[in-house]
């Protein structure tokens, strides 16, 4: 939908991550779902009130388990007598396992890299500013081994945040030359290859 916000549609639920408000600059329009999940409480990336049909709110890490869909929160960035202040999701549903890694700081250490698990989708940061850039976000690829990756939280035309690189530079990162954008996208376990492919997604235009 934009910036770190997706909607992830199973069989039998819907999870929406990360949702922003209007001010952002772009338009989520009308969503609805039975999760939501937030990486953490910028106003960009929490905002539970633009997703209808009362959704279970994950916020911070732990485990959960809501409508069949098992959740791992996975704090990777802490402070003390603060918290978390970023976590990194990884869903499993649908026979599949897809992490959304918020705004992720920096490369994951290696009890990240065991708590996040053998993953199929990687949902990654990849303009910079409070997030990792372009080239950290190819290695934290390197690092989890998904085969598939989407990236988000790029420079995107009427967005709000400035200071991001544009989504092609990772892709150039990843050896990936030419940007092709798919409206939505249909993921399914033997849809998945052995080579790590990545699919970038136009945001959604209201």
């Amino acid at each position: 939908m934009g910036h770190s916000a997706f909607r992830l549609r199973g069989r039998e639920v819907t999870i929406v991550t990360d949702p922003f408000p209007p001010s952002f600059g772009l338009q989520m329009g009308k969503v609805a779902a039975e999760i939501v999940t937030i990486s953490h409480q910028s106003p960009n990336h929490a905002f539970v009130d633009g997703v209808a049909n009362n959704p279970r709110v994950i916020a911070g890490p732990g485990e959960y388990e809501v409508a069949g869909v098992l959740l791992a929160g996975i704090a990777t960035a802490s402070k003390p007598g603060e918290g978390s202040l970023n976590t990194a999701f990884v869903a499993r549903f649908d026979d599949l396992a897809v992490c959304h890694l918020g705004d992720l700081r920096t490369k994951l250490t290696d009890q990240h890299i065991e708590e996040i698990g053998d993953i199929d989708v990687l949902l990654i940061p990849t303009g910079g500013g409070s997030t990792i850039g372009p080239q950290e976000a190819a290695e934290v690829v390197t690092q989890l081994e998904p085969s598939l990756v989407i990236p988000m939280h790029y420079r995107v035309e009427g967005g709000t945040v400035g200071g991001l690189e544009a989504v092609e530079t990772f892709c150039r990162e990843m050896g990936q030359k030419e940007v092709a954008r798919e409206q939505k996208l249909s993921v399914s376990r033997g849809s998945l290859t052995q080579d790590v492919r990545v699919a970038v997604l136009e945001h959604r235009r209201v």
